[in-house]
């Protein structure tokens, strides 16, 4: 069953005759290597659109998991947005719901020669800046980190404590271990691409420790 899921996607995506192509984002750890019961959308790369992409959600069945296949080379201003919108349109959908039914990303996972997914259900992605209202800790916390990831592919961190920022520098993941927060806020420069951004979930998943909590929020300035 999950060869002829893999090769329908590959075939979907990479035919020369009258499907369109869509480039996946490369990783080489997912959150899973298999989803069952599932409907796809594609938000394609497209030079010839005034916004360079296309959405095709023809096919999205409310009560299945989905499977947002996002073209690597689309920036996250052009991405988050339709993704944003899928996710609105699931949540908001009061008949035929399944509590149970996640949103994944599809990923090309060079460990295995196949597909990944990375769950992004719970994300709530916002279209701005981390408001100041936002930045107040959360009860038992000591306080809270913003990493800010930016074009130049460099990470800048701000230390809150008491809805004030108390220190910032670049960031550098191998002090986390030592540091008192224990709650992230991430925030991504729009002009990163999709496959940029993939690449540091992945990254964020894998070398940031348990006691660490990624805030759900994510934001897109």
């Amino acid at each position: 069953m999950r060869n002829l899921f893999t090769a329908f996607i590959l075939c979907f995506l990479f035919s020369c005759h009258n499907e369109k192509v869509l480039q996946l984002p490369e990783i080489s750890l997912a959150d899973t290597n298999e989803v069952l019961d599932v409907s796809h959308a594609y938000i394609f790369y497209d030079e010839s659109k005034p916004d360079s992409l296309e959405l095709n959600r023809k096919n999205l069945i409310g009560t299945t998991n989905w499977l947002i296949n996002v073209d690597k080379r689309l920036t996250l201003e052009q991405a988050i947005p339709q993704v944003k919108f899928l996710q609105d349109k699931k949540r908001s959908a009061k008949m035929h719901k399944n509590e149970a039914a996640k949103n994944y990303f599809t990923c090309s996972n060079s460990s295995i020669k196949n597909l990944g997914f990375i769950d992004f259900t719970d994300v709530v992605y916002h279209l701005n800046s981390i408001e100041p209202s936002y930045l107040k800790p959360k009860p038992k916390e000591s306080g809270s980190i913003i990493l800010y990831y930016k074009k130049d592919k460099s990470i800048l961190k701000f230390d809150l404590f008491n809805d004030q920022i108390i220190s910032r520098g670049l960031f550098n993941s191998s002090n986390l271990e030592s540091e008192p927060s224990n709650n992230i806020i991430l925030s991504f420069d729009k002009a990163l691409s999709f496959q940029d951004y993939i690449t540091y979930k992945v990254e964020i998943k894998k070398h940031f420790p348990k006691s660490i909590t990624i805030d759900k929020n994510e934001f897109i300035y």
